[in-house]
């Protein structure tokens, strides 16, 4: 849940830091420490409210950087086939940055990811209008989705070791969605695999669809069109000029979109409008925890392999990347980043015939998914 009015008291003694009227302080440890989950402090928003940063590492060498402002993933630091660290998400490395506008990078996304046709949609018998933020429909949970906010977190132990805990609590009618949301994630490190848990209650019938928008680059440079992806994926949502499902449910085969023999993204990508922007149906095979893809980059090794409880997952090319961003030496054009959004199909509460994304009160929203993280050897 969101703070207001702190107040900051800068203790400085080596790198600690002592926070006074802060709700959303760090549980137990605002310093740096040798083990666990290390927190610095990360900057202050406009309205007042402290954001923290929280250090992750493994025993196999990888990194993860996130901060509550947005839950936002900002670094994810994994070795390459020679054993040389990289950063493998687009970010930036101070708030200032995205506070001053970014495409979703690395954030959490609610309270429905995706578009939403006409920024409206029907239930139960109500018209519920929503903020319309991408021409006249909504996309990711409106004009100020839970990327925008500062999520209440703490350390917490899990049956792996340690995790941090973000909460946001959204209150009826938040960019026009009915019913008061409770939502928790957690992000756990294990060994060589990112794990993004997700749960959510409502007190009135609600579509929810959450996700993390992190963007990928597995050689840290450059763009994605030479990394290779594999998904489990027969069929896809084709959209309308507006990125807008059009209701069908097609098969990839004989398309650009065929992504279930391995090849390399830039392949067909001049034959789609613009690049992959789509939702791929997943070929599941029950309702738990299943593998996905895979991402290759041929040149430093560096694989990413999906798991997810999903039934969808949007395919994002960084279409709308043009190089006025950029961090360190790192310009983010078009194509510097992909996304694997794990999550519901698009205009899904307007579309009777996918997956339903309605929450009842009553009902515990739970799903999962693992980014993992390895190398293949033999590459150039």
């Amino acid at each position: 849940m969101k703070t207001r009015n702190l107040t900051l008291i800068a203790l400085i003694t080596g790198s600690a830091f002592l926070f006074s009227g802060c709700k959303n302080k760090p549980a137990d440890n605002t310093a740096e420490t040798d083990e666990g989950i290390k927190t610095e402090f990360f900057g202050l928003m406009p309205d007042g409210d402290s954001t923290f940063l929280y250090t992750l590492t493994s025993d196999e060498g990888i990194t993860v950087k996130i901060t509550n402002y947005g839950g936002i993933v900002t670094e994810i630091i994994t070795p390459d086939a020679e054993g040389n660290p990289g950063n493998v998400a687009l970010g930036f490395d101070n708030l200032e940055q995205y506070l001053a506008g970014h495409p979703n990078f690395g954030a959490l996304i609610g309270r429905f990811g995706n578009r939403i046709a006409d920024a409206k949609f029907e239930l139960n018998g109500q018209t519920y209008l929503l903020a319309a933020n991408n021409g006249d429909n909504t996309l990711h949970g409106g004009i100020m989705g839970f990327d925008d906010v500062v999520w209440e977190p703490k350390i917490v132990e899990t049956e792996n070791g340690e995790g941090l805990q973000l909460k946001y609590y959204s209150v009826d009618l938040e960019e026009g969605y009915p019913g008061n949301l409770d939502v928790t994630v957690l992000y756990e490190l294990v060994g060589k695999d990112l794990e993004i848990t997700y749960w959510a209650t409502t007190d009135k019938a609600t579509p929810v669809n959450l996700t993390n928008h992190s963007y990928f680059n597995l050689a840290g440079k450059g763009t994605i069109l030479d990394h290779i992806l594999e998904l489990k994926a027969s069929h896809y949502t084709p959209v309308d000029d507006e990125l807008i499902p059009t209701g069908e449910i097609a098969p990839v085969e004989g398309t650009p979109f065929d992504f279930t023999e391995p090849k390399p993204i830039g392949r067909d990508i001049e034959q789609t409008d613009g690049g992959y922007d789509h939702n791929f149906v997943i070929d599941r095979e029950g309702d738990g925890l299943e593998w996905i893809g895979i991402l290759k980059d041929p040149k430093t090794g560096r694989t990413m392999e999906v798991l997810t409880m999903e039934p969808g997952v949007q395919f994002y090319t960084g279409n709308f990347l043009d190089g006025t961003l950029s961090s360190g030496d790192f310009t983010y054009v078009k194509n510097a980043g992909l996304c694997l959004e794990t999550q519901h199909y698009p205009d899904s509460p307007n579309q009777p015939d996918f997956p339903s994304t309605i929450l009842e009160p009553g009902e515990k929203y739970h799903t999962k998914t693992v980014y993992r993280f390895d190398v293949e050897e033999g590459t150039e």
